[in-house]
């Protein structure tokens, strides 16, 4: 290395650029913002990023059909019978199982245990669900099959839910208390 090749380096302190103060400054006057046109004026931003120059865009020319349940749909992690011998026998099998061992890799919303391939040990499995040759293989060895719980759907009442459900409610307990005495 020679000192010819040696540089300051960044600078730590490099001055923001101050615009619209005097022409001395060579950013004066419009400002670096040009004459006239539709981004001098304060206030004007850029256009978005689905504006094409008044031209019809792509989002508004194309027909909207169908129908999609991506947003709610569950994506369930399939795993086979076959992958599950390497587990020792009598060992219990669930999701954190599955990705200490990188069975499973990703987030999911379950698991599904097909019927493809053999058993030969006995293993507490826990799924969100079986194939019928898979419960078969599985329970056939003295495994446990262990189906894991869904959440409950809410019911919704969609028919009086407001004031007057409550009051009639209130009448009817009234009506009962009479009647019993």
């Amino acid at each position: 290395m020679d000192l010819n090749q040696l540089s300051s380096g960044l600078k730590k302190r490099t001055l923001k650029k101050r615009v619209g103060r005097g022409i001395g400054s060579g950013h004066g006057k419009t400002g670096t913002r040009g004459h006239k046109g539709q981004y001098a004026s304060a206030g004007a931003g850029m256009p978005g990023q689905l504006f094409v120059g008044g031209q019809t865009p792509l989002h508004r020319r194309f027909p909207k059909r169908g129908f999609s349940n991506a947003t709610w749909q569950s994506d369930y992690a399939i795993v086979n019978v076959s992958d599950l011998e390497i587990y020792d026998a009598g060992a219990t099998v669930d999701m954190a199982a599955l990705n200490e061992k990188r069975l499973v890799v990703g987030k999911f919303d379950g698991i599904r245990v097909l019927g493809d391939g053999e058993l030969t040990k006995k293993l507490n499995v826990t799924a969100n669900h079986f194939t019928k040759s898979a419960k078969a293989k599985i329970e056939a060895l003295g495994g446990v099959c262990t189906l894991v719980e869904e959440p409950k759907k809410p019911v919704r009442n969609k028919m009086g839910q407001g004031k007057r459900s409550i009051v009639r409610k209130e009448a009817e307990a009234k009506a009962k208390a009479r009647n019993k005495t």
